[in-house]
C-alpha cells in the first residue's frame, strides 16, 4: 500500500518596518540588541495600553499580497487570539482570522517544462512574540529562562498555503519562491537564521488515490531550507510507520531537533476555537479602496519569475535562469552586465557572463561572505576581464587572479593585467619552443602516449602552461602540441 503526504505550509514573516505592529517602540535586530531596551507598555502588555495601526506594515502586508496573486479584502479586521506562553505579555497575539487582509493567492514552482501551483489561503497580519532566552549562567543546577520583549510587537506577515504540497522538495521549492519574493519587494531581510523568516509545516499521510484528509502533525518554527526538508522527511516516515503498526496519529505540535535529526512533541494541537478569537475592540477595521491598492501597486518591482523569464530568452538555461533570478542584487548586476555587454563589449554574450558570475563571483562571495554589490567588482570590470580574455590580451586562469585583484584594489581589469604581468603570450613561436622542450624532457611519457596512453597529452599539455607560468594562450598551446604530437608519430611510424 502507498502512501501520498498532503503537506501546507505557514510562513511567519517579519516585515521591515521602522517601529512595531501596534506602538512606535523601534524595531531591532533582537539577536545583538540590549535585551528588554525597545519596550514600552503597548508591546509589554501594561494593563489599560492602547494599540494603534502601523500603516506601513499595512502596505507592505497589501504589497506582499499582491505579488502572490491574492485577493485584498475590502475590510480586514483585528482580533484577540488568546493563549497563554511565557513570552506573550499579554496573555492574547493579536492577529486576524475570520477576516484576513487577503486570501486565495498562488505561487508557481518548477521549471517551464514542470510547473506546479500552489494555492495560498490566506495573509493576514499580527504581532510577534517575545523571546525566551534558556541559560545556565546563574548557576542553577536546572538553568533558568529569561525573556527579551524587544521583540514583541514587531510586525509580522502570516502566508498560509493550501495543502497542495506533495513532497519535501515541493515544500522546499515553494518556501525558496516565497523568500526570493520577498527579498525582491524589500519587505524582509531573508536571514533565516536570525529566524526573521520562520516556517512550520504541516503534515498528514493518506493512501495513494485516496481523497480523505487525515490528521495533520505541525512541526514549528523552522528557520533554515535543509530543516524543514529534513524534518517533513522525518515526520513521513514517522507516519508511515505509524500506519503500519496501525497506530492512531494524533494531532499534535512538534519541534524539530536539527542535531539530532527528530522532531519532538511540544503539546497537542489546538482547534481555532481553543484560541477564542473575538475582534479586537481596541482597533478599526482596515479599509482598503482600489485607490490604495493602485498606489501600492505602483512601486511593484519585477518578481522573480519576470526575470527567470527574460533570463531564458536570453539563452541560459532554467536552471541558470533560475540561480541568477533568486536573489535580486544578483539578477540586477546581470542584466547591467548584460546591457553594457550589448552597448560596449559586443563579444560578451549572456552566457559567459552568467558562468562568470555564478562560478568566479558566486566563490568569491562565498569566501569572503558578502552580497554582490558589496565585493568591489562592478558589473563593467567584469565584463571588461571577459572581453580582455576573449579578446586574447590574458587567458581564462590569469583572469582568476585578477578578478581577486580587482577586488582588493578596486583597479580596472586591463590595469591589473600589465601591473601583474599577466598578458597571455600568444606567438606562435615561443609556444612552439616550450612545446618541443617539455617533449624532450619527457619522452618516456612520450612514448607511453604514442602507444596509446591517451590520458598522457592533457598532463603534457598541463607541463607545457607551467612552464609558461599560465600565461600561454591555451588553445595555441593544446593546437601546437597536438600538431607536434603528431609529427612525432609519422616519425616514429617512418622508422
Amino acid at each position: 500500500m502507498g502512501y501520498e503526504a498532503i503537506i501546507g505550509l505557514e510562513a511567519h514573516v517579519e516585515l521591515n518596518t521602522n517601529s512595531k505592529m501596534f506602538c512606535s517602540c523601534r524595531v531591532v535586530d533582537s539577536t545583538n540588541s540590549e535585551p528588554n531596551c525597545h519596550v514600552c507598555p503597548v508591546c509589554s502588555g501594561m494593563p489599560g495600553a492602547l494599540p494603534s495601526i502601523n500603516k506601513r506594515a499595512v502596505e507592505i502586508g497589501i504589497l506582499v499580497s499582491l505579488a502572490l496573486n491574492c485577493n485584498i479584502e475590502t475590510t480586514s479586521i483585528f482580533a484577540r487570539k488568546n493563549y497563554f506562553y511565557p513570552d506573550l505579555p499579554k496573555g492574547y497575539q493579536i492577529s486576524q482570522y475570520e477576516k484576513p487582509l487577503a486570501t486565495n493567492g498562488h505561487i508557481n514552482i518548477g521549471d517551464s517544462q514542470n510547473t506546479t501551483k500552489i494555492h495560498i489561503r490566506r495573509v493576514h497580519l499580527e504581532e510577534d512574540t517575545g523571546k525566551l532566552v534558556h541559560t545556565n549562567d546563574y548557576g542553577k543546577t536546572k538553568g533558568v529562562s529569561l525573556i527579551d520583549l524587544n521583540r514583541a510587537g514587531v510586525p509580522l506577515l502570516e502566508i498560509v498555503s493550501e495543502p497542495d504540497i506533495r513532497s519535501p522538495l515541493e515544500a522546499v521549492n515553494y518556501a525558496k519562491e516565497l523568500h526570493s519574493v520577498l527579498t525582491y519587494l524589500d519587505v524582509n531581510s531573508g536571514d533565516m537564521e536570525k529566524g526573521v523568516l520562520r516556517f512550520e509545516a504541516n503534515v498528514s499521510l493518506r493512501v495513494t488515490g485516496s481523497k480523505q484528509l487525515n490528521a495533520r502533525r505541525e512541526i514549528k518554527n523552522l528557520n533554515s531550507f535543509k530543516s524543514l526538508q529534513r524534518s517533513i522527511e522525518y515526520e513521513i516516515e514517522q507516519q508511515i510507520g505509524a500506519y503500519k503498526a496501525n497506530e492512531t496519529i494524533r494531532q499534535e505540535t512538534l519541534g524539530w531537533d536539527e542535531s539530532n535529526g527528530k522532531t519532538i512533541f511540544q503539546r497537542s494541537k489546538e482547534h481555532s476555537h481553543d484560541y477564542r478569537y473575538f475582534p479586537e475592540p481596541d482597533l478599526p477595521p482596515i479599509n482598503v479602496n482600489d485607490e490604495w491598492k493602485k498606489e501600492i501597486l505602483s512601486n511593484m518591482p519585477e518578481l522573480p519569475h519576470t526575470k527567470r523569464s527574460y533570463f531564458s530568452s536570453l539563452g541560459l538555461t532554467d536552471y541558470d535562469a533560475r540561480v541568477l533570478a533568486a536573489q535580486r542584487s544578483i539578477a540586477e548586476y546581470f542584466e547591467l552586465a548584460v546591457k553594457l555587454g550589448a552597448e560596449k563589449n559586443p563579444h560578451v554574450l549572456p552566457k559567459p557572463i552568467s558562468n562568470w558570475i555564478t562560478t568566479h563571483l558566486f566563490s568569491i562571495i562565498n569566501e569572503v561572505g558578502k552580497s554582490i554589490d558589496q565585493i568591489n567588482i562592478p558589473p563593467n570590470h567584469l565584463v571588461e576581464l571577459i572581453d580582455l580574455v576573449h579578446s586574447g590580451r590574458t587567458n581564462a586562469n590569469s583572469a582568476k587572479i585578477v578578478l581577486r585583484e580587482v577586488r582588493k584594489t578596486g583597479a580596472a581589469p586591463e590595469i591589473v593585467i600589465t601591473k601583474l604581468g599577466l598578458e597571455q603570450t600568444n606567438d606562435q613561436a615561443t609556444i612552439t619552443k616550450a612545446v618541443q622542450q617539455v617533449l624532450d624532457n619527457n619522452p618516456d611519457q612520450l612514448t607511453k602516449l604514442l602507444d596509446g596512453k591517451d590520458s598522457i597529452v592533457n598532463w603534457l599539455f598541463g607541463q607545457v602552461m607551467q612552464s609558461m607560468d599560465g600565461k600561454s594562450n591555451p588553445d595555441i598551446v593544446r593546437t601546437t602540441l597536438q600538431d607536434a604530437i603528431k609529427r612525432a608519430s609519422n616519425k616514429r611510424g617512418a622508422q
